[in-house]
């Protein structure tokens, strides 16, 4: 069946409403003998869940177009608990070159997985969170730069997106311009010596700048920086994000972002998630004290 009208569109004629949108597959998981329920993050009617009908069969018509990280235009019938697919096109396909490399792999889990806990309710529009998945995405694919540094440019965006960016360039609770040595994740971010709470982490000079940079994009800064600075900023990222989600991702212990010997001279446990402790709020790790 032809759908007329743009991504984004919907309409309703006597028997049945069909909507179409722009869309970023998070994830699938059995249901049947053969088919499958999608998770999407489209454009315009936030985080959907679906039915591909007969998707696990080898004839299906669109199920590679299903798999996690396409990013795809679907046109959805909308049902009592789940919308059921009807057609997929397919606009980037981003899977081959992130699944080819363990590591761009295991840190594109980590956007999807970051995305679905930032669209919140299903349906809620998530235009802007949408955007940024697909361009994260889109950077991994080409492996232009740092796995590690996309995502957490990534994070600081969609953070920001959220309404839960830290802040950086002045203080969190009294708003004096920094710098600012400071960083405490339940204050808000950078914090002055007034302000300061007691357990504040105390990252290097310059790693509140890198995490500046990284949100505007300011590459040229950003790939200057040091692997030391790189990892605080991480770690401070990783934290503030899963304090307001109040758990941790599953997906960040998998992540390779600091070599075996190099977690062992910093007194990071292998697993950790970004070298995070105390349920994910403090870290300790290369300069990044906690005082």
């Amino acid at each position: 069946m032809s759908v007329p009208g743009g991504v984004g569109t919907q309409w309703d004629n006597r028997r049945v409403r069909f909507y179409r949108d722009e869309a970023v597959v998070l994830r699938q998981h059995k249901l049947g003998e053969a088919d499958r329920i999608i998770t999407l993050l489209t454009a315009e009617h936030g985080l959907v869940r679906a039915v591909a009908k007969g998707v696990r069969r080898t004839r299906s018509k669109f199920g590679a177009r299903l798999e996690p990280f396409a990013h795809i235009d679907v046109h959805l019938y909308p049902g009592r608990s789940l919308d059921v697919v009807t057609q997929v096109h397919s606009l980037h396909a981003f899977a081959d070159a992130i699944v080819a490399d363990y590591g761009r792999y295991t840190t594109a889990c980590a956007v999807l997985e970051t995305a679905e806990r930032l669209a919140g309710e299903e349906r809620a529009p998530t235009r802007q969170l949408h955007r940024l998945t697909v361009g994260a995405l889109e950077a991994l694919a080409d492996d232009r730069r740092p796995r590690e540094l996309i995502l957490d440019a990534y994070l600081l965006r969609a953070m920001y997106s959220a309404g839960w960016m830290p802040a950086l360039e002045e203080c969190a609770r009294c708003a004096t311009p920094g710098p600012h040595r400071a960083f405490h994740v339940a204050a808000g971010g950078a914090v002055c010596l007034h302000c300061r709470p007691p357990g504040s982490a105390t990252p290097s000079p310059g790693v509140l700048d890198l995490m500046e940079a990284l949100f505007r994009g300011q590459w040229d800064h950003v790939e200057e920086s040091s692997n030391s600075l790189r990892r605080q900023a991480s770690g401070l990222t990783a934290a503030h994000l899963q304090w307001h989600l109040e758990r941790q991702l599953r997906t960040l212990p998998l992540i390779e972002r600091t070599a075996p010997h190099r977690l062992m001279e910093t007194g990071v446990e292998p697993g950790a998630v970004g070298g995070m402790r105390d349920n994910g709020v403090r870290r300790v790790d290369d300069g990044v004290a906690a005082g």
